[in-house]
């Protein structure tokens, strides 16, 4: 369980690099109900994240 403020970002950013891989496959796969529940998880770490000050430039590779 991540335990500094480090710790917990590095672990909000693997999730969110996580979900972005699971996007791509389901947006390969056409499936639009899982792509689009990927999504909500997605933008609610994105939020975290940039209230967090992560630049978010490099790691954020959905361009919608």
């Amino acid at each position: 369980m991540p335990s500094t403020n480090l710790e917990i970002a590095k672990d909000a950013i693997d999730n969110f690099k996580e979900i972005q891989e699971y996007m791509f496959l389901a947006k390969e796969e056409n499936a639009e109900k899982t792509y689009t529940k990927l999504k909500k998880k997605y933008l609610a770490l994105k939020a975290i994240l940039n209230v967090a000050g992560v630049n978010l430039t490099e790691i954020d590779e959905i361009k919608e």
